[in-house]
């Protein structure tokens, strides 16, 4: 999309990392940039929109899983420059360890394959940069007591 290339700003997103049990949800990103690593399903927050909210409402749109976002997990930079130095692409993501409420998880134009993995799997996945990270800390919470969710 071409209003996210070269931002005059950095642009607000936000990631849900939905703990169930001691599986994570991971989505495998259908479209550029990162087609075919796993991620956290996201996007970009709206205006008027919390980050809770829009943690949840994305989450929804694009894996129709319903969670409720319950504390952060991680705030990132993904910034990329041209072959100039220029900032093409600057992203702050949000990310949200969230409480499974329901729904199994549906391939959609975003994301083309769903899966709940644990955290060793994690890292024997193509993923997006830092995703390990997210989902260690997305887990600390769950285990400190932070996401009472049923298996």
């Amino acid at each position: 999309m071409t209003d996210r290339s070269y931002p005059p700003r950095p642009i607000l997103a936000v990631s849900t990392a939905v703990i169930r049990g001691d599986r994570m949800l991971v989505a495998q990103r259908a479209n550029p940039p990162g087609r075919g690593l796993y991620s956290l399903p996201g996007g970009l927050v709206e205006i008027g929109e919390t980050l809770a909210e829009a943690a949840a409402r994305e989450l929804m749109e694009e894996v129709s899983v319903l969670a409720a976002p319950v504390g952060l997990c991680s705030a990132r930079d993904i910034i990329t420059r041209d072959a100039d130095g220029r900032v093409e692409r600057h992203f702050v993501v949000v990310s949200y360890a969230a409480r499974w409420l329901s729904g199994e998880g549906e391939p959609s134009p975003e994301a083309s394959d769903i899966r709940w993995v644990s955290l060793a799997e994690i890292g024997r996945l193509a993923t997006t940069d830092g995703l390990a990270d997210v989902a260690r800390a997305a887990f600390a919470l769950a285990a400190a007591g932070g996401l009472a969710a049923p298996a």
